[in-house]
């Protein structure tokens, strides 16, 4: 399962100093609640977690668990007081077949931004799983390709 969202307002927070860090928490809060991280990577406003997902937590409480304590984590170490995960996410199902270019994907965010924002990269995701969905209730997408 790869679990997709940004920062409220698309804003450009995560720093490339401490991105690591707060991927090696999020895989933690992952592992902790019986599912298996398999690649954690992103941009400055937004996340992707592939996950080998155990269905004995829900979905969206497993989400909410990262957000939560994730955001709970950055605002105590780094004294965010502004950081704050979008309420929303998207969640894209693979086989097992997909799983070593689905990590690669993942692997390679920074590649990938040079040449598609983050709301072309969305809007491709939902159209390649036929994913309905109303350009109003959309992001308000930036383009980020560099690292803070």
């Amino acid at each position: 399962m790869q679990i997709v969202f940004s920062i409220q307002g698309r804003e450009s927070i995560i720093k490339k100093a401490w991105k690591d860090e707060l991927y090696a928490y999020i895989g933690g809060i992952i592992s902790n609640n019986r599912s298996k991280p398999l690649a954690i990577n992103g941009m400055p406003d937004h996340i992707h977690i592939f996950i080998g997902y155990n269905p004995t937590m829900s979905l969206p409480d497993l989400v909410e668990e990262i957000k939560t304590s994730s955001n709970k984590f950055l605002k105590a170490k780094y004294r965010l007081a502004v950081f704050n995960w979008q309420k929303g996410y998207g969640a894209f199902s693979y086989s097992r077949s997909h799983i070593d270019a689905v990590i690669k994907y993942i692997g390679n965010q920074e590649v990938h931004h040079k040449k598609r924002t983050f709301r072309e990269e969305y809007i491709k995701m939902l159209t390649d799983f036929e994913i309905d969905y109303q350009e109003k209730y959309s992001f308000d997408f930036q383009h980020i390709s560099e690292w803070d």
